[in-house]
């Protein structure tokens, strides 16, 4: 594993969102969704491509809040501009479980 300084870890804005549509990303290779995640006011709703199906139906994921990275450059995935990326963990099958804050935050909030 690579060390990083803590510079470096501020360069990442990773900040909590709220899922406020969800559904399949029909074009997709693999399975996935598209979601629509609302940051607050300063950084507003962004879309993104999650490979979370095998955990989530669209239907449950709406209203729940999200960590995601919200500073990399806009990626073209199919027919998606992705606008953020949704973090997760690998669970002992490789599918992603989301990475979410045990609390209800502010959206917007970031990540210390």
């Amino acid at each position: 594993m690579e060390h990083i300084g803590f510079d470096d870890f501020l360069k990442v804005e990773l900040r909590v969102g709220q899922v406020i549509a969800a559904e399949v990303f029909k074009e997709a290779r693999k399975p996935a969704y598209v979601l629509q995640v609302d940051f607050g006011p300063e950084l507003g709703v962004r879309k993104s491509s999650a490979q979370i199906t095998d955990h989530y139906t669209p239907e449950e994921l709406v209203g729940r809040q999200v960590v995601a990275v919200v500073n990399f450059p806009k990626k073209q995935i199919g027919p998606l501009m992705s606008e953020c990326l949704v973090t997760g963990f690998h669970d002992q099958n490789g599918a992603v479980a989301l990475c979410v804050p045990d609390k209800p935050v502010p959206l917007g909030t970031r990540l210390l």
